[in-house]
């Protein structure tokens, strides 16, 4: 009888990170580069514009072949998903597309480009058929570069995006601070309570690991719309501040719908994530290690700082990078604690996925926070290197 290698009971394992994880990321990094929307819904089109290099207009058989096209599309009913594709490139054109078959009359065909140009003026506009011949391109950089508040210019040259539309490398920013704090924030509330649990008896530490857990175990919704309640201007916490007398009644704190909200609340969700492997790192510390310190003339400080602190590193490390990675692409709690100034980037991932359906600029802001992640985790395992950690 063959005897099964044990590296086979893996397969399964294998298989479904391949379909869950491996297959939708490469779906992801396709979807943000490739759009075939327009190039296949228009053909011709696109082949009359790929000789075009401007700036002068196109000559009058394009300008009738685009509109033949654009006439096949409205019988098909196919036109709105073009116009939305040239929309996203050249703002105002979703209009201008859906009333030219309308009014564009076959006998016109002859004098195509007068006829499309007293329809719209926009037809007159090179600006316009750089963005259509860009639309008609299959493989582009538009959507990660648009990601980086940067765009094509009608010459084909990379500039900046108007001061406008520049938002996302800001919230890229606003996100890896808000990581970077809720991390922090964390780490200085977690570590003195899982050395509390890792230096007391069992009957105390079983207490507090269940006060750590019982959060954990409550629904993410439920927690997230609890501090709602909580940070309100009519809320717990500011009936308690004006209670007390420490603020007056109409100077109410504005504890919610901002990023102060967004910090609170993350901080308090993913707090056990950093808790409980810290816990774990810490109970495997000898307890002798600090008497030994103690004998050997060290203060409580010193044999703190000196002995246990770079043993329970590990733990650190753990739980920041733990804590760090899941609050960078958070997205329920910044949505409804943290409103218009505490929304973070997976927020308008989820506008673009749901709402904009502009699914190529939502896949390339993915992918780039996607790679920022990984980038940073090399940055990181370089500099702090878990697995080079020792005890003792």
């Amino acid at each position: 009888m063959v005897r099964l290698n044990a590296s086979w009971l893996a397969l399964p394992l294998i298989g479904f990170v391949v379909v869950t994880l491996v297959v939708p990321i490469f779906s992801l990094a396709k979807l943000s580069v490739y759009d075939a929307t327009v190039a296949d819904a228009l053909p011709k089109t696109t082949a009359a514009l790929r000789s075009w290099t401007g700036p002068e207009l196109p000559d009058a058989n394009t300008y009738a072949v685009v509109a033949a096209e654009l006439i096949e599309l409205q019988e098909n009913r196919e036109l709105g998903r073009v116009a939305s594709r040239v929309n996203r490139i050249a703002s105002g054109m979703r209009s201008t597309i859906s009333k030219t078959p309308r009014r564009f009359r076959r006998s016109e065909e002859e004098r195509a480009d007068l006829a499309l140009i007293a329809i719209d003026e926009k037809w007159g506009k090179p600006q316009i058929w750089y963005a259509f011949k860009q639309a008609t391109q299959a493989f582009s950089s538009r959507n990660f570069l648009q990601a980086i508040d940067m765009r094509i210019a009608p010459d084909g040259s990379i500039e900046r995006a108007p001061e406008y539309q520049r938002v996302y490398v800001s919230l890229f920013l606003r996100t890896l601070l808000v990581a970077v704090a809720v991390t922090l924030l964390c780490l200085i509330i977690g570590y003195p309570m899982a050395y509390a649990m890792a230096n007391s008896s069992p009957l105390w530490t079983r207490f507090l690991l269940v006060l750590v857990l019982i959060p954990f175990w409550t629904s993410l919704l439920v927690r997230t719309t609890s501090w709602i309640v909580l940070l309100q201007q009519q809320g717990v916490i500011n009936d308690i501040l004006v209670f007390v007398g420490l603020i007056p009644d109409d100077e109410r704190l504005t504890l919610v719908h901002n990023m102060t909200g967004t910090l609170i609340a993350m901080t308090q969700v993913l707090l056990p994530f950093m808790i409980l492997p810290l816990y774990s790192v810490m109970a495997t510390i000898p307890r002798n290690l600090s008497l030994a310190a103690s004998s050997l003339g060290a203060n409580p400080f010193q044999s703190f700082i000196r002995v246990y602190l770079p043993n329970s590193l590990p733990g650190v490390a753990a739980g920041g990078l733990l804590v760090f990675i899941l609050s960078i692409g958070y997205y329920i709690t910044p949505a409804l604690v943290g409103g218009s100034q505490g929304q973070l980037i997976s927020n308008l991932i989820a506008y673009h996925l749901q709402s904009s359906l502009n699914w190529g600029l939502a896949a390339a802001l993915s992918v780039l926070l996607l790679l920022g992640v990984f980038v940073l985790y090399v940055i990181y395992d370089r500099l702090i290197g878990i697995d080079r950690m020792k005890l003792g």
